[in-house]
């Protein structure tokens, strides 16, 4: 008999329909699908339907059960999650022993691709060059400066969680030297990556470009301040799609008010979007973006193909790679 099974999920379609080009059906195929989609607003009204469910199917907009919806959950075995962070939600399934699987290996690739394109513009000088030949209408004094291209340049990556790693493996490919700073990567997966551990200081004071990847902890915040961003090279990037408030922004304003050579790239502020007085929206050399990093559009579908293949393999016994445990909850950002 197939598992019964229910799709939970609340979000505006724009960017990409998740159980979209198909994979509803096969959900439909492999499970005794619950027709009717099931979020926070009709919970209630569904719930006398829910009570033999085993797996749900869930993507942006789960809902972070309650006890009581969880009572009327009594068979729920397992919750695959076609989306990244599950923080919002996961406590309770965790509690209570349900298995917890996330797409956020899947998430990463988008966010990988950005931050590998921001870096290759970089490189090239494309961002400073851009901001100075509008201000002149020059072309040589808009390239005036050092622009060392991608052959053997220094990336600095903070943290390598599973989007540094997929863009380290893209870096690699590139040529580029990668150094890394990660309180929890020892010398031996370092050397599996093929990358150099350093110290934060070091890895601002060393690398052309730091990306920062930092999962989002309470141990996290605030800790990119000025002296790091002082201490950055001429003509360096600073890219986030972490999190804002792993950044003194106030340091971070100072230091590119104080060193036009700089660039920053930031797709995530804290607040977000930034106060509106804020300077982010007014230095020539800030590049804000709406938080653009996850996936989107057709991209979306690859978290479903994610959860999907992980359902098959709990079905099948097999060891589920992506099982979000207590211990996995605690570490990830």
């Amino acid at each position: 008999m197939p598992k019964k099974a229910a799709l939970f999920y609340d979000y505006p379609a724009k960017d990409g329909e998740v159980f979209g080009q198909g994979r509803r059906q096969t959900i439909e195929k492999l499970t005794d699908l619950y027709p009717p989609v099931v979020n926070s607003g009709n919970f209630d009204e569904h719930a006398h339907s829910l009570g033999e469910v085993e797996v749900v199917f869930a993507t942006w907009g789960m809902l972070n059960l309650t006890p009581e919806q969880l009572a009327k959950l009594p068979k729920l075995k397992a919750v695959f999650y076609a989306a990244g962070n599950v923080k919002a939600f996961a406590q309770p399934l965790v509690d209570n022993d349900i298995i917890l699987v996330s797409a956020w290996d899947t998430n990463a690739i988008p966010v990988a691709e950005m931050a590998l394109a921001q870096i290759l513009l970089s490189c090239r000088g494309y961002y400073r060059t851009v901001r100075e030949y509008y201000g002149a209408h020059v072309q040589a004094r808009a390239k005036a400066f050092h622009r060392p291209g991608v052959n053997g340049e220094t990336i600095g990556l903070i943290g390598m969680g599973m989007i540094g790693k997929r863009l380290n493996t893209l870096l690699k490919s590139f040529g580029f030297r990668v150094i890394a700073h990660d309180p929890f990567l020892s010398e031996e997966q370092a050397a599996d990556l093929g990358v150099e551990r350093v110290s934060l200081e070091d890895l601002f004071r060393r690398a052309y470009i730091v990306s920062n990847h930092m999962p989002d902890l309470p141990s996290t915040k605030n800790a990119l301040g000025g002296p790091l961003f002082n201490s950055m090279r001429d003509g360096a990037t600073f890219i986030n799609t972490g999190r804002g408030a792993q950044v003194v922004e106030k340091d971070l304003i100072e230091t590119l008010r104080n060193r036009p050579d700089l660039t920053a790239l930031l797709d995530v502020a804290y607040p977000e979007p930034p106060l509106a007085g804020s300077d982010l929206w007014t230095l020539p050399n800030v590049w804000l973006s709406p938080h653009i990093g996850g996936s989107v559009g057709d991209e979306v579908v690859r978290m479903a193909d994610c959860v999907i293949e992980e359902f098959q393999a709990w079905e099948s016994g097999k060891p589920l790679r992506y099982r979000v445990t207590s211990q996995v909850l605690a570490d990830m950002g």
